[in-house]
């Protein structure tokens, strides 16, 4: 089984390493990983320069590779020349904190896992619920079950996109998995204004709002309540209930 894992985190958050460590021994791995942390770049592609790419030196990344683009940039250039061979899986994460309701929109990890989708490839995007990586070891251990346990109906047949919110718990692998729909979030909170150096206004993205759908199948209802979410996604955004009434619309205006 050949298995391709990218992140958004970049190539040194330790969420990567885990992730990495937890697959060991399902087959042959291939890590391809941004070179700076590049959450909320969504399924951005780099177009307008090169993209280098070297080889990650340290014990806890040896025989990462490094691209200094998009986490999307990372999957799309593996699977269009850098890697010799087609990946089975590609896996994205263990990222540093939720992508859940509208986050998925703007999530490198979804993104990168989306990537792999597009291209045919079954996929799976793992986050932990909350920032700061506790009990990373123990989510990684979910991973390791969760694609454990999808290996075990048989060969993996795509493409299909998961993705997966685990809670930050040390029981973490013992918890309910249950498979959710996305919730939705309150608008962000206001930009946050700064003076710069010189004198200049600058301006932060403020924090992401509060869940506003929350309810029971959604997937911030399952991780409040203690269990591993599991969203199956598709990339379709048409609105199909909604064409029959466009349809006619542009007919009467026309």
């Amino acid at each position: 089984m050949n298995i391709l894992i990218a992140n958004d985190d970049g190539y040194l958050a330790p969420g990567i390493a885990a992730l990495v460590k937890a697959c060991q021994g399902l087959g042959h791995i291939d890590v391809i990983a941004p070179e700076q942390n590049a959450s909320g770049t969504s399924n951005s592609l780099t177009l307008h320069r090169p993209l280098n790419v070297f080889e990650a030196r340290g014990p806890e990344v040896r025989g990462f590779k490094v691209v200094g683009g998009t986490p999307s940039d990372c999957v799309h250039v593996a699977l269009t020349g850098l890697l010799p061979r087609r990946p089975d899986l590609v896996i994205s994460g263990i990222n540093n904190g939720a992508n859940m309701g509208d986050d998925t929109l703007y999530s490198g990890t979804v993104a990168a896992a989306m990537e792999g989708f597009l291209f045919g490839i079954p996929a799976i995007a793992f986050s932990q619920g909350e920032k700061g990586w506790a009990h990373l070891d123990e989510a990684a251990a979910t991973a390791r079950s969760i694609i454990d346990d999808l290996l075990a109906n048989g060969p993996l047949r795509g493409p299909w996109l998961l993705n997966v919110n685990i809670p930050n718990r040390p029981d973490a692998v013992s918890l309910p998995r249950v498979v959710t729909r996305l919730g939705r979030r309150h608008a962000s909170e206001p930009v946050i204004a700064q003076t710069s150096p010189r004198g200049e206004t600058i301006y932060w993205i403020g924090p992401a709002g509060d869940a506003r759908e929350a309810g029971e199948g959604t997937d911030f209802h399952a991780v409040a309540s203690g269990k591993v979410s599991i969203t199956p996604l598709q990339v379709d955004l048409t609105d199909h209930a909604s064409l029959g009434h466009w349809g006619e619309r542009m007919r009467k205006g026309a």
